[in-house]
């Protein structure tokens, strides 16, 4: 079977995968974006359906009012003894941050309260259980001492399960594999064969992203570095290639012997851009002179030696005749209120009008999901009359000072390209308010805005927009770009509602 990768296309950075019997399970990160920690199921390792969020309650995710790339960062996910530990930090949180640790009986949920590790520092954390029944922590923090900016270490302790507290002398592993390194981070440690193995990321989360590892004959060291390390990198391939930044990778084997890897990559187009953010692809590992040695890392390659399990497709378009949303969409920061309903107006997705804006680091009424194709289409049915400073529409977003908007406002349906913290508006439509059909169209970084006032008579709205602004190689910071469906006062209160009847993502060939 051939495969293409990614596996999981859009902004899915920093996979941790475990295997279970048959079953694979896998999370990745989500930062400032709730519920956090999306859990993945496959039986292939290539066609991968989602089951749920491990952080999807206000009391485990508190992000509210956290800083762009703030939030979660990095889970790992491990099983042992039948029960899921996910381990991750909460970066920069206003009402809590640091480590924490959450169990599961059922991948798909509930999972507990956080545990959070409250004698740790740093972020990136793992787990790792020995054959003896010992467990360990281990994860990244600055140096001690920190000779230079990004640098790191690996350290690791003992993790007593029945008090989900660290226990024991503590250990320092690992400050990276070349001289000088930065960011040494995502550390993971495996057993093989009776020899443990260090596998962690360095040179930072970019286009000098790459993977080393290390080994030991005990699990608290001294361990030494592959002379060959880094054992995978894509920097000496060139800007120009078709995948770049890999790094941050997971290993699992197979029951039949095989060994792969989970890791973050990235895809630019349209210059050295990746609005789509970093995402989960696979790649073999074979094993020379003790050593795993991944890769390449394609865009298309033989797959597993497992028998094909796809699952069935999810509909392209949603016409939220479901109690509940589906799990691809998302909110912006922690909701503290139900500014969103499904059974207020059965079959439509209504927003709530509330002062929060897409401008601020806040929960703006806004329900989105990732972009995942370099070409697609979205369109989107709305009722909406607005009043005062009110805005509801369509909303691309990268963060706060990076986005684009395609709303109903008392001027008149507009385009709003906001980069940098300033506003531009590109093209205005007097339109009336009530039902109107809403449309975006991307070809790489040109995106297209479209409206119309009758079923089927599509009409555009301006030029192509620069899409530039959702790459984070512009706007900066670890997120790929969302579209979704906005509502605000910008500031000021509203009792109005915007009522969506459907959405619908397609992914378009390329051009």
């Amino acid at each position: 079977m051939r495969f293409s990768n990614p596996i999981l296309p859009g902004y899915h950075p920093d996979p941790s995968i475990c295997r279970v019997g048959e079953d694979y399970y896998l999370v990745t990160s989500t930062f400032e974006w709730f519920p956090g920690v999306p859990v993945f199921h496959s039986r292939d390792l290539v066609h991968w359906r989602q089951i749920g969020h491990a952080l999807d309650r206000a009391s485990q995710l508190p992000v509210d009012g956290i800083r762009p790339s703030g939030g979660i960062y990095a889970p790992t996910l491990r099983h042992h003894d039948g029960v899921f530990y996910l381990v991750t930090t909460l970066v920069d949180g206003l009402m809590e941050s640091g480590n924490l640790l959450v169990t599961a009986t059922d991948p798909a949920g509930p999972w507990s309260e956080p545990y959070w590790l409250s004698d740790t520092e740093g972020f990136d954390p793992s787990l790792f259980f020995d054959d003896d029944g010992r467990a360990w922590a281990h994860g990244t923090r600055p140096a001690r001492p920190q000779r230079y900016e990004g640098h790191t270490e690996v350290w690791l302790r003992e993790l007593d399960l029945d008090g989900m507290k660290l226990v024991g002398e503590e250990h320092v592993l690992w400050e990276g594999a070349v001289k000088g390194a930065i960011w040494a981070e995502g550390p993971h440690i495996y057993k093989v064969d009776g020899t443990y193995y260090l596998l962690a990321s360095e040179g930072g989360t970019e286009h000098d992203h790459a993977l080393s590892v290390a080994r030991a004959d005990t699990v608290t060291g001294p361990y030494t570095g592959n002379p060959r390390n880094p054992v995978l990198t894509h920097r000496n391939l060139g800007r120009d290639h078709p995948i770049v930044g890999t790094g941050h990778g997971d290993l699992v084997q197979t029951p039949g012997g095989e060994w792969w890897m989970v890791l973050l990559a990235m895809r630019p187009y349209g210059g050295y851009h990746y609005n789509l953010g970093r995402e989960t692809f696979l790649t073999p590992v074979r094993w020379e002179d003790g050593w795993p040695v991944p890769g390449p890392v394609e865009l298309t390659a033989e797959g597993p030696d497992l028998p094909v399990h796809r699952w069935p497709a999810a509909p392209a378009c949603d016409n939220f005749d479901a109690v509940r949303l589906a799990p691809d969409w998302n909110h912006l920061r922690t909701p503290r209120e139900p500014y969103w309903t499904l059974t207020e107006r059965p079959g439509h997705l209504r927003l709530r009008g509330r002062p929060e804006s897409l401008t601020e680091w806040t929960n703006p009424s806004l329900v989105a999901r990732r972009q995942r194709h370099a070409h697609f289409a979205v369109h989107a049915a709305m009722e909406f009359t607005p009043s005062g400073g009110e805005r509801a529409g369509l909303a691309l977003v990268q963060n706060d000072d990076f986005h684009i908007l395609l709303v109903m406002t008392t001027g008149g349906l507009v385009v709003i390209r906001r980069e940098g913290g300033a506003d531009r508006t590109l093209a205005q439509a007097d339109v009336p308010g009530g039902r109107l059909w809403l449309g975006v169209e991307a070809h790489e970084q040109e995106y297209q805005m479209s409206y119309a006032i009758s079923p089927g008579e599509w009409r555009p709205l301006g030029d192509p927009v620069d899409g530039r602004v959702l790459s984070t190689s512009l706007a900066g910071g670890f997120i790929g770009a969302y579209i979704g469906m906005y509502l605000s006062g910008e500031g000021h209160p509203s009792d109005n509602v915007a009522d969506f009847d459907w959405f619908e993502y397609l992914p378009l060939p390329g051009v």
